[in-house]
């Protein structure tokens, strides 16, 4: 199985969990996120950057490998209140992630997407015992489109009163 991360290209030599609060963990649990797709990684990195005039910079997609044998834990809207795509809403999702994460029964956790909430996103336990399992398959550089950029740019002037 193969999940995308994008990050940043200074920071795609090796896999790292800050252990800062995210939409399915507390401060202080050691996950990283990634997705089902290349697109799906992009939308949500963008989603969380634009208006911050970084998307010019130079990104890499992370293609992660997990064996088929790993176990997944499984997450679906049916499981989520209706509003648990709302960032107000944290509070509903980051408890199901925590239990999941201190049960240490799956290396990974998969989520739906807030973003596309048809597809999905994977959390990954970097304190599992078969985190050191997980590959880097390989590393792609990534731009986004031109006119993200400019957008980008454009929305981070404004923050800023420039515009």
């Amino acid at each position: 199985m193969e999940v995308y991360r994008i990050v940043f290209e200074k920071f795609a030599d090796k896999l790292y969990a800050p252990g800062f609060s995210g939409r399915w963990n507390f401060d202080g649990e050691f996950v990283i996120y990634a997705a089902a797709s290349r697109s799906l990684a992009s939308m949500e990195n963008m989603v969380h950057k634009m208006g911050q005039g970084i998307l010019g910079t130079r990104f890499t997609v992370m293609v992660l490998h997990f064996p088929d044998s790993t176990a997944i834990k499984t997450i679906t809207t049916q499981n989520l209140p209706t509003n648990w795509k709302l960032a107000s809403s944290y509070a509903e999702t980051q408890p199901l992630g925590s239990a999941w994460y201190h049960a240490q029964e799956t290396l990974l956790l998969k989520v739906p997407s807030a973003v596309v909430p048809t597809e999905y996103n994977y959390v990954i336990n970097a304190r599992y015992p078969d985190f050191p399992q997980v590959q880097i398959k390989s590393r792609e550089t990534f731009a986004y489109d031109y006119r993200f950029v400019a957008m980008d740019k454009e929305l981070g002037l404004t923050k800023k009163g420039k515009i």
